[in-house]
């Protein structure tokens, strides 16, 4: 599994400024976890989906590939990293309902 972290710089209140994912040996999404402006989160993996978050429909692009847009600013991190996401979006679901 690989593990990327995407900023996205953009002013939707509405829109992601972060971007969490957990990809196969294929860059297919199996779990991502979605920040807001607002601190809220998104998350999905292969059979639930909170939110407006869903996996994506087609692999991710390599960092560089990500990289070269300029309102994205994309990083490779630890499953660690993934993991602390992933149980802080699904704790704040369970809080929020």
């Amino acid at each position: 599994m690989d593990y990327i972290k995407v900023s996205w710089k953009q002013d939707n209140p509405h829109t992601p400024v972060l971007l969490y994912s957990e990809m196969d040996d294929e860059r297919w999404e199996v779990r991502k976890v979605e920040v807001f402006p607002d601190g809220s989160f998104g998350y999905a993996d292969r059979s639930t989906s909170r939110g407006t978050t869903f996996l994506g429909l087609e692999p991710i692009p390599t960092l560089s590939e990500i990289a070269a847009i300029p309102e994205f600013e994309p990083v490779a991190i630890t499953k660690e990293e993934f993991e602390a996401m992933w149980l802080k979006a699904a704790r704040q679901s369970l809080t929020t309902g």
